[in-house]
């Protein structure tokens, strides 16, 4: 079985980074800096108008038709380019909520008691509706209009760790009624959408992953920008990279990134929830403690707004808090492992019968 990148999935990895680095350089980056983590929204349709959204949506509704491992690419150079924004909720709500696909709609999502990014500047919210016993959710209400302008205003905003990503909290009480939901006709599910990209169980799990892809972009940015600066500083009059202990440093940063990016791979190709929670805990961690060693090469420059890496640093905590953080990754990868005599899912997944696979988990 191959898993190697076609020539086509290639061409669209680096069509999307020739394109992210013609639309969203460093001057764009710093700019949203300065504006606060506010969306630009001529940005939103230049992504909207490439298809980053639309991309697993059919051809007749108007999408790319591809599949979740293409998207998992495109969010990956996406975590590379530290793009704002709520991709993933949009990404998902493509064909759900009007204007999503086109990057004419920005649509955020609430995950359960965890802070909201980009409340204010958003166009719709994502609801959980109802979670079953193992934590999937099963549907997901679509908040706009009138309703989504209460949403806000109940809503608080609180300080985040990312300058580029504002977040607001919102608690039980705050939710709209189901009164202010029918007023505004907003509630929709999934799996009753005939073009929903994740059917109804799979939201979450899906989020998780690109997330993961994400990060998993973050950690092998970090490790470019630690060995080049390794590269051209010099102390004692030579590259501090001829040292042993920066050597250790990038070593073990790389040795984070591709074990991660196998895992969130083929996560991508099997869309096994299992393998979504290893793929999303690895990519956490190559993002985050990669970052810190990136950092901790930079020396103290590395603290300061002139450099990339503490951004790099904030969203990869941010988003390894978001859509299935550490605790509840590892709780659903105990379930999975001490679930005795039932087929492991990463074996069922390629179709493995039980004596083939020898029984128990």
């Amino acid at each position: 079985m191959d898993f190697q990148l076609s020539d086509d999935q290639r061409a669209l990895r680096s069509g999307m980074r020739d394109l992210l680095g013609a639309v969203f350089d460093r001057d764009r980056l710093r700019a949203a800096v300065e504006r606060g983590g506010a969306l630009d929204c001529s940005l939103w349709r230049e992504l909207g108008a490439a298809g980053f959204f639309a991309l697993r949506l059919p051809e007749e509704a108007g999408g790319v038709g591809l599949g979740l491992p293409e998207a998992v690419l495109l969010f990956e150079e996406a975590g590379r380019a530290l793009l704002p924004g709520p991709l993933v909720a949009t990404h998902l709500a493509a064909g759900l909520v009007k204007g999503a696909a086109e990057g004419e709609a920005v649509v955020t999502a609430v995950d359960a008691d965890l802070p909201v990014a980009h409340l204010a500047g958003a166009d719709a919210v994502l609801v959980d509706a109802d979670v079953d016993a193992d934590a999937v959710l099963v549907g997901a209400e679509v908040v706009t209009g009138e309703a989504l302008r209460d949403f806000v205003a109940a809503a608080r905003p609180v300080r985040s760790m990312d300058p580029l990503t504002p977040l607001h909290r919102v608690g039980a009480a705050d939710a709209p009624t189901a009164a202010e939901r029918t007023r505004a006709a907003t509630v929709r599910t999934p799996a009753a959408t005939e073009h929903a990209p994740a059917h109804a169980g799979r939201l979450r799990y899906e989020a998780a992953l690109l997330t993961a892809a994400e990060q998993l972009g973050s950690a092998a940015r970090t490790t470019e920008a630690a060995v080049q600066h390794a590269g051209d500083r010099e102390q004692f009059g030579c590259p501090i990279g001829s040292f042993q202990a920066v050597k250790h440093l990038c070593a073990d940063m790389l040795a984070r990134t591709e074990p991660a990016r196998a895992a969130v791979y083929a996560a991508a190709v099997t869309g096994d929830p299992v393998e979504i929670a290893a793929a999303k805990l690895l990519a956490d961690e190559a993002a985050v403690r990669n970052a810190r060693d990136c950092l901790q090469i930079h020396g103290g420059m590395g603290f300061t707004w002139e450099a990339d890496v503490h951004l790099h640093l904030k969203r990869a905590w941010l988003r390894a808090a978001s859509w299935l953080p550490g605790a509840g990754a590892e709780e659903l990868l105990a379930a999975d492992l001490g679930a005795a005599g039932r087929l492991p899912r990463s074996s069922a997944a390629y179709g493995r019968p039980d004596a083939e696979a020898g029984g128990g988990g």
